[in-house]
């Protein structure tokens, strides 16, 4: 055990000393908090600016005025133009200040043709839906006056009912967000799911460039080599513990730091928040309070619980595997790629179910991803929020650990065999016979 604790420190300590280690523990933070104020900024910057719409309404939808709904169309000002026609019009809208020209011509309400958008460049999408919704209601308000239907009244009659899912649970009644659990499920799996790829990976760089520099011969003399492997496998785990511990206490500090370093953008979110907090579905307090109330629906505890597990017990299966692999290949990263194929797949695969596992959680094929222990670690965090029955958590569980107990006495004979043998290039066939000979 002493001789797995050094290999253990040794692993560790390299790499945490490595200066690439410090540029991407740092800088992956730097480079989420910049890109996500980046987002604000622009998100800010958008809602900021205004298109000024020109209307030659000849079939007299609006009246001359918008309708109060209408005017708080944000970003779009409406100016009706008087006394000018579609050819005449269009020729000086830009030079008059206007970016868009909308000309409705007299039509007939039950057939509207003949309606144009007059611009210079292409119109965003979220402008000309804007626009074409405001034109849609007035036609319709239109055709309600014309079959003697008030238009406000039948407003009122309208039903636009959301309806509140509510847990029913030991702890009492609870109520459901979807999206946040959609959300905090998704990006659990697929924090998972790199991780696998990257530290799995790393696991097996580290056991291949020993290997090509000798320095496993003189290693192996001292320690058998399942100890060897044993070791690498957790040292670099505990790197990438490490890293991410650092990452999210270095994105709190900076999500606290950015506001004080740059008081204009946080001054112009705060007066955006209120706005957005009126539009149904939009950010702001509305939406802070909707995340608030679907994490408190969440067993964050058992969530929790669940991502360390799987996370711990994920990346110690495939870990093992990667490093079988790395023992066996030659200084050709070709080689290593095709032998390493089979072993990513599941977790390529596992990713595929997951996110078919968010959409339908109770599907045959999202139990069977959660319990199948290579895909198991990723598409269990996929349905863990949505609720799953203790039976087939407990199964998954203990699948998963007696697979990773398997894998790794597996992938130990291998390595005891490809660790020491070079100017060979193995086949999958040989190592499973490695792995199951006796002696």
């Amino acid at each position: 055990m002493n001789k797995i604790w050094l290999i253990i420190q040794r692993e560790y300590l390299t790499r945490v000393r490595k200066r690439s280690f410090l540029l991407t523990t740092i800088l992956v933070p730097l480079i989420i908090v910049a890109f996500y104020a980046v987002i604000i900024a622009i998100a800010i910057s958008d809602s900021s600016k205004t298109d000024k719409v020109a209307v030659i309404d000849e079939a007299n939808l609006f009246e001359g005025n918008m309708p109060a709904d209408d005017e708080k169309n944000r970003n779009i000002e409406f100016h009706f133009i008087k006394n000018e026609t579609e050819e005449t019009f269009k020729t000086k809208y830009q030079k008059e200040g206007y970016s868009i020209f909308l000309y409705i011509p007299k039509l007939q309400l039950q057939q509207p043709t003949g309606i144009a958008l007059h611009s210079k460049s292409a119109v965003s999408l979220a402008t000309k839906s804007r626009i074409e919704k405001t034109v849609n209601k007035a036609i319709e308000n239109k055709r309600l006056l014309s079959e003697n239907i008030d238009p406000k009244k039948y407003q009122s009659i309208k039903s636009d009912v959301d309806i509140p899912t509510k847990i029913d649970s030991e702890g009492g009644e609870k109520r459901s967000v979807e999206g946040v659990a959609y959300g905090v499920s998704f990006a659990a799996g697929i924090l998972i799911y790199i991780v696998l790829l990257i530290y799995g990976s790393m696991v097996m760089r580290g056991v291949a460039e020993e290997k090509t520099s000798r320095i496993a011969e003189v290693i192996i003399s001292s320690v058998k080599p399942f100890q060897l492997m044993l070791g690498k496998i957790i040292g670099i785990g505990a790197v990438g513990i490490t890293q991410f511990i650092i990452w999210i206490f270095l994105i709190g500090i900076l999500q606290v730091i950015v506001p004080l370093i740059f008081p204009s953008l946080g001054h112009q979110l705060a007066q955006q928040q209120p706005l957005q907090g009126q539009v149904p579905g939009g950010g702001g307090p509305a939406a802070i309070a909707m995340v608030t109330t679907g994490l408190k629906s969440l067993d964050l505890g058992l969530i929790l619980f669940c991502f360390i597990f799987y996370f711990i017990a994920g990346y110690l299966m495939y870990a093992s595997l990667f490093a079988a692999v790395g023992s066996v290949v030659s200084e050709d990263p070709q080689e290593a790629q095709q032998l390493v194929f089979p072993i990513m797949m599941p977790i390529i695969l596992g990713f595929v179910i997951m996110t078919k596992a968010i959409q339908d959680p109770n599907s045959d094929l999202a139990i069977f991803g959660s319990l199948f222990p290579l895909t198991s670690p990723v598409v269990m965090m996929g349905r863990i929020t949505f609720g799953v029955p203790t039976y087939q958590l407990l199964l998954s569980m203990l699948f998963l650990i007696l697979f990773f107990l398997f894998c790794t006495w597996f992938a130990g004979k291998i390595y005891r065999t490809g660790i020491l043998m070079y100017g060979k290039r193995p086949t999958w066939k040989e190592m499973i016979k490695w792995g199951f000979r006796k002696g």
